[in-house]
């Protein structure tokens, strides 16, 4: 009898806690502080999308990198030796963290502003603006986050998803940061926009069993098309779109994409053959406004994960470095 006691204590405890950190999260934190705080990084987000699409889905990645490993701190930031170093984050696109430290810039530039917005605040409001930009749903950035002090290669290991993952691994990675399945198809719905490399699905295409080469989930032309841009010996790194019917759009196509076998990675073409999801992408297939609804309603969960507010971390004054 004590020990049930003492586990609904630690559960009421943990509810607490997660209740009074995501309250300290508000969309009008800045207003007194830095009250063009918005502007000022929808300004540099914009500059730096019309110079690269590439910008977008970059950001979009950084934001969900950064919140699943340590919470949304902004550790992905820190320069090497660092998060950035672990495979897992190799691959990160060199424009998300360019656009953050510009962001971070021109926020820095207006005397009110300087040095009282997080980095991964800017962050938070980058994502937001970049799928934006992208013909996806505006929302509300709740503010307040500080910026984490550690930041290590080690602590990556398990904490992101990987495109093998069944049904099962991805709802318990995402539950473990208070996501539900439905956040996490939600989530992943982001593959709209941007690329993977030959190295991280070449398995599906050229040596998936024994039995077949080419993964039987894989729509065949796919395959095939896949094969051509990804042949034997090629350069792992060649980047390949995600969505190959709408890759520059945030909408709903890469549900469609699954519909037809057309999901990149196993771990996408789960979430249809899994007769658990499968309702949920599909409608998310046939209603782009129940997906951008749920996409927004899991984002602010997601900027919420492990958040650091009051006295925790700090704001620093360069992104890549601690103060």
């Amino acid at each position: 009898m004590e020990s049930r006691s003492a586990i609904l204590l630690s559960f009421l405890l943990l509810a607490l806690l997660l209740t009074t950190t995501s309250a300290q999260l508000r969309s009008d934190l800045c207003k007194n502080t830095c009250p063009n705080v918005e502007s000022l990084v929808r300004s540099a987000v914009t500059k730096k999308f019309q110079q690269t699409f590439v910008t977008a889905p970059a950001t979009l990645r950084l934001f969900f990198h950064d919140c699943f490993v340590r919470g949304c701190d902004a550790s992905v930031l820190i320069a090497s030796p660092s998060e950035k170093d672990h495979p897992d984050d190799l691959s990160l696109a060199g424009d998300g963290f360019d656009t953050v430290i510009k962001a971070k810039a021109a926020v820095d530039s207006d005397s009110r502003c300087a040095n009282k917005v997080s980095c991964a605040d800017i962050l938070a409001l980058a994502t937001r603006d970049v799928v934006v930009l992208a013909g996806g749903p505006s929302y509300t950035v709740e503010l307040g986050r500080r910026d984490g002090r550690i930041s290590t290669a080690a602590g990556v290991q398990r904490h992101l998803p990987h495109p093998n993952f069944n049904l099962d691994q991805l709802n318990a990675m995402f539950s473990s940061n208070g996501l539900t399945q439905t956040d996490m198809i939600a989530l992943s719905g982001a593959h709209t926009i941007g690329f993977s490399h030959c190295g991280r699905f070449s398995n599906r295409i050229y040596k998936f069993s024994p039995k077949s080469r080419i993964d039987p989930t894989l729509n065949s032309a796919y395959a095939l098309q896949l094969r051509q841009m990804c042949p034997i010996n090629v350069d792992p790194r060649i980047a390949i779109n995600m969505d190959p019917a709408t890759p520059n759009t945030f909408d709903n196509a890469y549900y469609k994409n699954l519909q037809q076998g057309k999901g990149l990675f196993s771990s996408d073409e789960i979430l249809f053959t899994d007769t658990r999801s499968k309702s949920t992408v599909n409608l998310f297939a046939s209603n782009n406004g129940a997906f951008q609804q749920a996409f927004v309603t899991a984002i602010t969960k997601l900027g919420r994960v492990g958040v650091k507010t009051g006295n925790q971390g700090e704001i620093r004054r360069d992104c890549t470095r601690i103060n």
